[in-house]
């Protein structure tokens, strides 16, 4: 009972990382199609497919005020509210601005869905099994991630083009009522009952219900544990502190390399990298789809190892698929060997879903404390989105000022400057406490 109840509550937290997929995949099946409805110029044309992700900056930038503020369970039912908000708007759009608003609301539940879903199920998940629980989020985003390139497929080999895309953006109205519904059936986070609400015997109440085989001693010293970790709740607990530098700095740098691998870029526009290498417009849908496919295969993957062989070990493994599949792809462009193109892509695919993929929100959710895990969690997402943001704005003009092989190349630098930076500053977290991490990392 105790494993299907966690599992359960950790799944449907977790489902927010399957709209989150959806939402911002969705509409690399219309891009081209939204271009040249409108007319829109490389700049308009960028800041239209970058819309949600700048609504994913602001919402997870301002994710960790209701999240520590009124709890997880209200800020996910609310990021359920906002998804389904989004995709209706987005597929009833009349124009670009009202296309792009439609988009932002979507990336704010995005935001959201970032800071608060990862930080529930890591403080509901036992420690030997908070990596496996808590990566069902990436599980899901991925997954999401696939349905979405299918869907996009299927829409536009079945629907007339003028209506098929508005199809594309609208489905994902029916997964957003079905999540928000199932949200209203979560516990609160028994961590946030007993550090911010200061309502302990609620928080032991919901710990007993995950553990409930656990004597009450061992739930009174786990409540004792939380409650050592915060100290006076009513004494103000910043985040930017000299002693919270080691966990800021590694929230902030595995954000930005996960963004400079060139992740989002390749799974935005996954259909026009294919259309380079030669491919049909339907075949490059297809293609995409098998995109889609070796990231949710890989990433569960990732989740079988990622408490076994720990998140270091994975964001090696990663690094050195990053380097060899990003450096053959360059390769590729620059000796017209497209052939090739199709299998690095999916390399990469897979090495990022092994090793960043699976690590990122686990390792944002771990590293800082109790009275500070929300606002880090949202710093982290922030710095995430922002370089997302970023790069899916200029990647259209990118495409046209710089040859394939260049933007690639770039890429490839940048994972080499991450493999430096894990084997050098970053800590393993598998199998420890959330309360006893504190400790290792010199925060209390």
């Amino acid at each position: 009972m105790r494993s299907l109840r966690l599992f359960l509550w950790a799944m449907t937290s977790a489902l927010a990382g399957f709209l989150f997929g959806f939402d911002t995949i969705v509409i690399s099946g219309a891009e081209q199609k939204i271009q040249k409805l409108w007319s829109l110029s490389p700049f308009l044309h960028g800041l239209t497919m970058s819309s949600a992700l700048w609504g994913t900056v602001l919402g997870s930038c301002l994710g960790g005020w209701p999240t520590e503020r009124f709890g997880r369970r209200p800020t996910l039912i609310g990021v359920g509210a906002l998804y389904f908000v989004s995709a209706v708007w987005s597929g009833l759009a009349t124009g670009p601005y009202a296309l792009m608003a439609a988009r932002f609301i979507g990336g704010l539940g995005v935001g959201c869905a970032t800071v608060a879903s990862p930080l529930y199920i890591s403080e509901i998940s036992p420690a030997d099994r908070r990596g496996r629980l808590a990566g069902l989020f990436q599980f899901n985003i991925v997954l999401g991630i696939l349905v979405a390139f299918a869907s996009n497929f299927l829409l536009a080999r079945h629907l007339d083009p003028e209506i098929a895309w508005r199809w594309m953006l609208g489905a994902e109205a029916f997964p957003a009522l079905l999540y928000t519904l199932l949200c209203l059936f979560l516990a609160e986070s028994p961590r946030w009952l007993i550090a911010h609400a200061g309502r302990r015997d609620a928080g032991e109440a919901v710990f007993r219900r995950i553990n409930p085989g656990m004597p009450d001693a061992e739930i009174a010293a786990l409540a004792d544990s939380v409650e050592r970790s915060v100290g006076d709740r009513e004494t103000a607990s910043p985040l930017f502190t000299a002693r919270l530098r080691k966990p800021i700095l590694l929230a902030v740098l595995i954000a930005a390399f996960n963004q400079l691998s060139g992740i989002n870029a390749v799974l935005y526009f996954a259909p026009r990298i294919f259309e380079w290498t030669g491919l049909a417009k339907q075949a490059a849908l297809l293609e995409s789809v098998g995109v889609g496919l070796t990231n949710l295969v890989f990433t569960y993957v990732g989740l079988f190892l990622i408490d076994r062989l720990g998140r270091r070990t994975l964001l090696t493994l990663g690094s050195f698929g990053y380097i060899g599949s990003l450096g053959l792809c360059a390769w590729a462009f620059a000796t017209r060997q497209y052939a090739i193109v199709p299998y690095c892509i999916f390399a990469f695919i897979a090495a990022h879903a092994v090793g960043q993929g699976a690590v990122i929100w686990v390792f944002l959710s771990e590293i800082f404390p109790n009275r500070n895990r929300a606002a880090g969690q949202a710093l982290g997402s922030f710095t995430h989105w922002l370089f997302a943001s970023s790069i899916t704005l200029v990647f259209p003009k990118m495409a046209e000022a710089l040859p394939p092989a260049a933007i690639f190349g770039f890429f490839c630098l940048m994972m080499v400057l991450q493999l430096a930076w894990v084997r050098l500053s970053v800590p393993e977290t598998k199998g420890v406490p959330l309360e006893q991490l504190q400790k290792q990392l010199g925060l209390v």
